[in-house]
């Protein structure tokens, strides 16, 4: 599905000027994302810089957009799809298009970093496992769906949050590797993103679904979320990056699209991010989510090369699954 939307993406941006009623005095910008954000880009951030852009400049500018794992669309981007802009699940898959000169940072408020949302437990209605933190599926006999860490950023995070929340709850290393052995051998589906991940939980696969807090808000605060959040005692913010692709970026374009990047730090576009779930890089918008009582960021682990190679490489992949022979 992914690779299709990817697909679909590239051929949309080359037909897109030849389609009736684009011609003219319109503008197109290509934008992929990962997958939990393409309804707060689809239906608030981008309509709110539309209208900014056109009572600016009288043009009026359209999206073509594609959404998947931030694995995933990384790849996407590394095998030539025409994305002006991409907003990426972490840091990693950022400094990974950085380090091949396929994107920068350069110019981008926060170092990129544009949102923010805790990882959390997703039960099933009632919470009829009494699931209260990581140690629970951990210890309790039960099924856990969660995304796959090859190709979701978000799964990413979740093995952060599984393992490094131990260390601050007074647990040693040792101990957070076995418990994060443990959460594994519970594990019973591995989706290609946290979003297929949660598609999966909807369907009624497992008891309980480690996730992005504001996918759950979000369907929270429509009155369509079946189940409860369950906030562990420690967890990771996770953080997500905006880069900027220079290489699929016409001088013409490049006004329009620096314009939305710097409007995603702008007040009205942080407010939005915060009503649709995600934590605004700005504290002011924050008010109404509740608070985490021990919260650690990616830099309380050493930054991502460090998290990535130690915890996720040579804990997670190379002895966790080593033991249970995935």
């Amino acid at each position: 599905m992914a690779f299709w939307a990817g697909i679909l993406a590239v051929f949309l941006y080359a037909v897109w000027p030849w389609l009736p009623g684009q011609r003219g005095n319109s503008r197109t910008i290509v934008v992929y994302g990962f997958s939990i954000l393409g309804d707060a880009i689809n239906t608030r951030i981008f309509p709110a810089f539309q209208q900014e852009w056109e009572k600016k400049t009288g043009e009026h500018v359209e999206m073509i957009s594609a959404f998947a794992g931030s694995g995933t669309v990384t790849h996407q981007i590394e095998m030539g799809v025409p994305a002006q802009l991409a907003i990426l699940a972490t840091g990693l898959d950022a400094k990974t298009l950085i380090d091949q000169k396929l994107a920068t940072l350069e110019g981008l408020p926060q170092q990129g970093v544009v949102n923010r949302t805790p990882f959390v437990i997703l039960t099933r209605p009632g919470n009829p496992k009494g699931i209260h933190d990581f140690d629970d599926l951990a210890e309790q006999p039960l099924a856990i769906v969660h995304p796959d860490p090859l190709t979701s950023g978000g799964a990413q995070w979740a093995v952060l949050a599984e393992y490094a929340a131990a260390l601050y709850t007074g647990k040693t290393p040792e101990q957070a590797q076995q418990r994060l052995e443990k959460i594994w051998r519970h594990v019973v589906s591995q989706a290609s993103s946290a979003q297929s991940a949660r598609t999966q939980f909807n369907s009624g696969l497992g008891d309980a679904l480690i996730t992005y807090e504001q996918d759950l808000l979000r369907d929270a605060k429509k009155g369509r979320l079946e189940g409860e959040i369950v906030y562990p005692l420690s967890t990771i913010l996770s953080e997500h990056t905006v880069v900027v692709l220079p290489r699929n970026i016409s001088a013409q374009d490049r006004p329009l699209v620096d314009a939305f990047a710097q409007f995603l730090w702008s007040p009205r576009a942080q407010e939005l991010f915060a009503e649709a779930g995600f934590r605004s890089v700005d504290e002011r918008y924050n008010l109404g989510f509740r608070a985490i009582e021990r919260p650690f960021t990616i830099h309380d682990l050493g930054g991502w090369p460090k998290a990535r190679t130690e915890i996720i490489e040579e804990i997670w992949k190379n002895q966790v699954l080593a033991v249970l022979g995935k």
